[in-house]
């Protein structure tokens, strides 16, 4: 564990146990628990909400996003996923546990079935002055880690995160976080004759300070300066350190505009000098309105660095958004549209022999549904989305179609 981890988790173990001893006798303002609308059921001291959905329950025209000229394969697939929200009250704190199972299934190719589990933990105890939280969480996966890779791999994601935060005024906030996360490739995971382990195991540890201020009930503003580390288990030459500042906005759920986004710089510096660092913008968003009780409008958007497989192009900037409008046409019947773009920009190694010298490589996305709500919290749907990856690498070019049903519960 790096030294910067050890520290912030040192500072964040003793200001909790100061505060809590300060405050042992005060009394809640709020208690950290959930919203009583989002728990559905109550099982003895459990709050539980459960979820279910069923997408692509139809026809993926490139199962292995092939070139169009290399006659891409289809199959009929479908993807299940039960999830089930937990919540125990313990003494002046809340224990919050998802469960996810994602389970896909494709007819013809056995190769591309898997069952993905992730488990996240979220523990908050809440006094008048001060709110930690501590998030560990775990992932078992067999997909796609995002644009670049397109092959289906098992990998293993754990971590955690941690952070104490100090009312300092009436409004004013100051906080403390820590972090930790491993990245585990499984042996026999391969893309272009390249080991996903060999080049990309790693361990992310990292530590900051924020300062917030409430400024409306509903919305808060905040300021973030971290430190990050990268440290690759068979690929040192990947190694780095990044200092980011940002500047952050989050709405309340109640808000007719929820959700949260963050704009800032970060300072990528590669241990190696054969490779260039990265200084410039940074954005991660997810926000939703809306209008008049029956138009949605939903944005995320991301602009970051990113690992590539490839050792000659050790990494890229990504930036992308996916946008979706979706409308209450009549009674229970809706439709959406949806639509996504993300550029992946990649930077040479110094020295290195590449194909495409400083490459960006296109995804876009778009597509559209109906869908027919049986219930308040049931809606059954019909889906077509269209995808295509554009680049300068013969090969890395490809186009596909998914159509199907969709039903979703609790979402």
């Amino acid at each position: 564990m790096s030294v910067v981890l050890r520290r912030t988790w040192f500072v964040i173990f003793w200001l909790s146990a100061w505060l809590i001893a300060i405050d042992a006798h005060a009394q809640n303002q709020s208690d950290g628990g959930p919203d009583p609308s989002a728990v559905r059921m109550r099982i003895g001291p459990l709050g539980v909400t459960p979820r279910f959905e069923l997408n692509n329950l139809g026809v993926d025209t490139n199962v292995f996003n092939e070139p169009d000229e290399a006659n891409p394969k289809e199959d009929f697939t479908f993807t299940a996923t039960p999830a089930v929200d937990v919540w125990l009250r313990l003494g002046r704190s809340w224990l919050q546990t998802t469960v996810r199972e994602e389970l896909v299934w494709f007819q013809q190719y056995d190769s591309e079935r898997s069952a993905n589990t992730s488990v996240a933990v979220n523990w908050r105890m809440r006094l008048n002055r001060l709110f930690v939280t501590i998030n560990p969480d775990y992932v078992n996966t067999h997909d796609r880690p995002g644009y670049e890779i397109d092959a289906r791999v098992r990998r293993d994601e754990y971590g955690a995160k941690g952070n104490v935060e100090v009312r300092a005024f009436a409004k004013t906030f100051l906080s403390v976080t820590g972090s930790w996360r491993k990245i585990d490739y499984d042996d026999a995971a391969v893309f272009q004759g390249t080991s996903l382990a060999f080049q990309l195991n790693r361990t992310m540890s990292g530590g900051g300070a924020a300062l917030k201020y409430q400024w409306t009930p509903l919305t808060s503003v905040a300021v973030t300066a971290e430190r990050t580390q990268d440290r690759f288990e068979f690929s040192p030459l990947r190694d780095s350190d990044s200092t980011k500042i940002v500047g952050s906005i989050s709405l309340d759920p109640q808000a007719l505009l929820k959700g949260s986004a963050s704009f800032g710089y970060r300072d990528f510096r590669p241990l190696v000098s054969s490779l260039p660092g990265y200084q410039g913008s940074t954005a991660l968003g997810d926000l939703s309105y809306v209008l008049l009780g029956s138009t949605r409008f939903a944005v995320t958007f991301k602009r970051d660095i990113e690992y590539s497989y490839d050792i000659n192009q050790p990494y890229y900037l990504e930036t992308g958004f996916n946008a979706s409008i979706a409308q209450q046409v009549f009674g229970p019947v809706d439709f959406i549209v949806r639509f996504g773009a993300s550029n992946l920009a990649y930077r040479d190694r110094a020295g290195a022999a590449v194909a495409a010298s400083n490459r960006v490589d296109h995804y876009r996305t778009y597509g559209g549904g109906v869908g027919y709500h049986l219930s308040p919290d049931l809606r059954l749907g019909f889906n077509v989305d269209h995808y295509r990856r554009t680049s300068e690498l013969d090969g890395r070019r490809y186009s596909g179609l998914r159509y199907g049903t969709s039903v979703t519960y609790g979402q």
